[in-house]
């Protein structure tokens, strides 16, 4: 486990300050207190990450609600599919298939997430009728004209950032663990993110981006939250605002199927081609 977070000096501390706790399941543990902000905001991401392992594989639609700066609104709909990665040390795989307008239909974007390797992402533009590599460094540009960047649908695996707890706090209803993110991997558009996590079900409920320059850029809010399979929770309303835009980006889920038979052979650059 240490090999995930050999990167950081704290941390490497925060996992030091953990090991008594990592005997016990990661859900069950008790969190370390206040004064150890790094290993109390690690332990915060592992209980998060916990409450999904074991999920095999999921199918959804969604719609994509485009508006920009003047209210004007277009909207897409789509096709999301994962896999989950039995591999503790690597990350998941997901390919997003357009379906509608006609003038995207047929598009597909194939993910390999990764930790501290640089994610692995296709896509297959049907008007090239070809798949194209899309580069390590371009992860910050904004995917199909969308408020999410590319890397924002790559899943976001705990070693892939540092942690430092900073307070809790309502989240309406709620209470919300906040917890500032760093990226450990490379050429991220992001600087840090603050998460909010609630202290109940262990779900993220809002992450504020921030991006190279260390200015205010995005939020990110999750709601509309439904359980399966009396486990995992999914979100079925994304809502991205871009502060420095004034776009926004709506993503609205269509109800879950888990454990299909998707497989490997489902997540391959042919496969993409084949995605409609």
């Amino acid at each position: 486990m240490t090999t995930l977070f050999k990167t950081t000096r704290n941390t490497a501390l925060a996992l030091a300050s953990l090991a008594p706790l990592l005997l016990a399941s990661p859900a069950q543990a008790e969190l370390p207190g206040p004064d150890q902000p790094e290993a109390r905001g690690l332990a915060i991401a592992q209980k998060s990450d916990a409450m999904n392992l074991g999920y095999i594989n999921t199918q959804t639609e969604m719609e994509m609600i485009l508006t920009n700066a003047n209210g004007d609104v277009s909207e897409r709909r789509l096709g999301f599919n994962t896999l989950e990665n039995k591999n503790p040390n690597d990350g998941d795989w997901s390919m997003m298939i357009f379906n509608e307008p006609a003038d995207v239909a047929g598009t597909a974007m194939l993910t390999y997430a990764h930790v501290l390797d640089p994610d692995e992402q296709w896509m297959f533009l049907p008007a090239l009728k070809r798949v194209k590599r899309i580069s390590s460094v371009n992860k910050s540009g904004p995917f199909m004209g969308s408020e999410f960047a590319f890397e924002d649908f790559s899943a976001q695996e705990v070693g892939k950032f540092s942690y430092k707890w900073l307070r809790d706090e309502a989240c309406g209803e709620l209470t919300c663990h906040v917890t500032e993110r760093r990226p450990l991997y490379k050429h991220s558009g992001y600087t840090r993110t603050i998460s909010y996590t609630d202290t109940t079900d262990y779900q993220l409920r809002k992450v504020i981006y921030y991006d190279r320059k260390n200015s205010l850029l995005k939020t990110l809010t999750f709601s509309d939250y439904q359980l399966y399979l009396d486990k995992f929770w999914r979100a079925h309303n994304l809502y991205m605002e871009n502060h420095v835009t004034k776009k926004t980006t709506t993503l609205r889920w269509d109800e879950y199927e888990f454990q299909t038979d998707l497989d490997k052979a489902d997540f391959t650059q042919d496969s993409l081609k084949r995605a409609r």
